[in-house]
């Protein structure tokens, strides 16, 4: 990607985030969104490598708009400052887990998982992960997985959770959830509310193509987390 040509129009989004401005500087998003789904249909190619469920999707599948939705927001600005994309099996809008790239100034990122599941499936989630529990612990307590998202697992709010470097699990219960005992040595991994892991990386990660091959061992090490909720949820979809 042509990250910093990406960065210069996100910021300036940001500063002026207003129909006006953007109609008069709407070739430069053009040219910035464009440059951005080139490096989403490269990073398709490369996870079909290693995931072959995804090799299907386009591009199209996997991005969203740039327009924001303020019906139900007290931020009514018009766009969004960052550009993302989700590359899930079942298409972005599925529950089943997927890989998720983000970009915005100071806040890029390299994800996986699931985010904000149903009580009912999330309830599954936790007993599967207690009925099958040196399975989840292979997944979730591997080198490689913590190497890149290895974190305490303490309670904390999602915007505490995006600010850190590396975690595991947006907003966590400061309890065990109802209906599990309280005394479960790996409690820490039922109080999640969703099974999504994160990387934060620097602006300058994504320039050119050399992130490719950076992003294939993070999204490698996350995938049997990835799998193994994958196979709770696929039994409600």
């Amino acid at each position: 990607m042509d990250i910093k040509m990406i960065m210069v129009f996100l910021r300036n989004v940001a500063a002026n985030n207003n129909r006006e401005w953007f109609q008069e500087h709407r070739h430069e998003y053009e040219e910035a969104r464009a440059d951005f789904e080139q490096g989403v249909e490269k990073a398709i190619g490369r996870i079909a490598e290693f995931d072959p469920s995804v090799a299907h999707l386009t591009v199209k599948d996997c991005t969203y708009r740039f327009y924001r939705d303020t019906r139900f927001s007290q931020d009514k600005s018009p766009y969004k400052n960052h550009f993302g994309a989700y590359i899930s099996a079942r298409g972005k809008k599925s529950l089943h887990g997927g890989y998720y790239l983000h970009v915005q100034p100071d806040g890029c990122l390299v994800a996986c998982g699931s985010y904000w599941l149903p009580t009912n499936i999330l309830t599954s989630c936790r007993n599967e992960i207690m009925g099958n529990e040196e399975e989840w612990l292979r997944c979730v307590e591997s080198d490689e997985f913590q190497r890149y998202y290895g974190c305490d697992l303490a309670p904390c709010t999602e915007r505490e959770s995006w600010e850190t470097r590396q975690g595991f699990g947006l907003e966590r219960l400061k309890t065990c959830p109802a209906g599990f005992p309280r005394d479960y040595e790996y409690v820490k991994y039922l109080r999640l509310k969703n099974y999504c892991c994160w990387h934060r990386v620097s602006d300058a990660f994504f320039e050119g193509d050399r992130w490719l091959a950076k992003m294939v061992p993070m999204l490698q090490a996350a995938k049997p987390m990835q799998d193994f909720i994958n196979a709770v949820i696929d039994d409600y979809e």
